[in-house]
């Protein structure tokens, strides 16, 4: 990887969306989720949701009753063409990838072709080294992306990526960190636990399923400033981190997460990790499932058929999207920042956003996961439609101030917290 592309850039003051009409790629519970959250935001005058799925997409739009500010359109998010056609037609302001991460190409060359501002909250797909997979990266999470920053930034156009909230409220909490509470950072570590049970069910992922398993599978990334980008095996240094507010002890591990990626290009660190509170069970399951073969992506032949063993599982499992009425309890995610604060001596501090699944399903019929993830490019798309935030180029959540962000999503409903942790010496 090029010097080039890791380095840290300004940003410029520029353009800004003239309107709030938005089109969502990809009507699954995150797609969802977010228009039941714009619904009640008076600066969102107009939401297309684009699905491959008609019914689903027809059904979300009908449920949120508003025919003249949401509307359902059909597109496959394979096919850059097919969603080119789409943006022209629609002309909205922005493009919101609500999609897996597999179609984040596509989508991404789409809204760069059309001139439109994108934002996802999940970044390109990385590949393992070919030959040291747990030891060096390969191609990293986000690589293809964060190579055209130039030419997007030539254009006069911006993406928004990682505006979900992990990577996205992370990566704010990062850049909060850094900027208000600590005079220098040493280790930065996003910190994921909940205490969130599905009835019902021996196993099943909150969260898009396909994801799940890339994530949780792939070798996990660190970066360290001497070092550089290195990786480890699935599910390695395992620490029990406590979690705030009852949630209580969780055993989390690495796991390939875009924070790495996104908080050393603008966030002056030592280090940053990733770790996810995933429990012995869920490892397990994983594990036999990559032993095999399950995880894999290639097609197989079956029966004179070409089908994907991870879509045979995905299809296997509940739509994470329907889990909300079989599920309770709540969801963590925060920034486990040390170094030393403003005032000289070390500190060590935990910035978190916690949500209660029984209030987003009776406040907005979603589940707490995929809601936590959505309120956060509904708070990226205002502050850039007044101009708070402002950018050109391929740029992550902490590029762009972070006071006004923890503000309006305060103002949203789902403010943040911070707990102060023991130094370690």
């Amino acid at each position: 990887m090029s010097a080039a592309w890791f380095c840290q850039s300004e940003i410029p003051i520029c353009v800004t969306l003239r309107r709030m009409k938005v089109l969502v790629v990809g009507a699954g519970g995150v797609g969802a989720a977010f228009a039941a959250i714009a619904q009640r935001r008076a600066g969102f005058e107009r939401v297309v949701l684009a699905d491959v799925v008609p019914e689903r997409v027809r059904s979300v739009v009908a449920g949120l009753g508003e025919p003249d500010r949401f509307s359902a359109e059909r597109v496959d998010a394979s096919n850059q063409k097919d969603l080119v056609d789409l943006i022209g037609r629609v002309r909205p302001d922005a493009v919101l990838n609500a999609c897996d991460p597999r179609f984040n190409e596509p989508i991404f060359g789409a809204a760069f072709e059309a001139k439109v501002t994108y934002l996802d909250m999940a970044m390109t797909l990385s590949r393992p080294h070919p030959q040291r997979p747990h030891e060096l990266p390969g191609r990293l999470l986000g690589e293809h992306q964060l190579a055209q920053q130039e030419a997007w930034e030539q254009a006069g156009l911006l993406a928004l990526v990682g505006i979900g909230v992990e990577p996205g409220l992370s990566d704010v909490f990062a850049a909060y960190a850094a900027q208000e509470l600590f005079a220098s950072v040493k280790d930065v570590g996003v910190r994921d636990g909940a205490d969130l049970v599905v009835e019902g069910y021996d196993f099943a992922p909150t969260f898009s399923v396909w994801t799940t398993i890339e994530e949780c599978l792939n070798p996990p990334l660190i970066w360290e400033r001497e070092r550089g980008f290195y990786t480890t095996p699935p599910f390695s240094e395992p620490e029990v981190f406590e979690f705030p507010e009852g949630i209580g002890k969780v055993r989390c591990v690495n796991v390939e997460h875009e924070e790495v990626v996104l908080i050393p290009r603008w966030v002056q660190c030592e280090r940053v990790t990733f770790k996810y509170g995933l429990g012995e069970e869920f490892i397990d399951v994983l594990r036999t499932m990559q032993k095999l073969g399950l995880d894999s992506t290639e097609p197989v032949s079956v029966r004179g058929v070409k089908v994907s063993p991870r879509d045979v599982v995905v299809a296997t499992l509940p739509d994470p999207a329907t889990l909300g009425e079989r599920m309770t309890g709540r969801t963590c995610a925060g920034t486990w920042v040390t170094g030393t604060g403003t005032d000289g001596e070390p500190r060590s501090t935990y910035l978190y956003n916690i949500v209660d699944n029984e209030h987003t399903m009776r406040e907005y019929g979603s589940q707490a996961v995929v809601w936590q993830t959505a309120i956060n490019p509904v708070v990226g798309l205002e502050l850039l439609d007044e101009g708070t935030w402002k950018g050109l180029g391929v740029l992550g959540p902490e590029a762009f101030p972070p006071k006004p962000f923890l503000e309006r999503l305060s103002e949203l409903g789902s403010p943040h917290r911070q707990q102060e942790l023991p130094v370690q010496q």
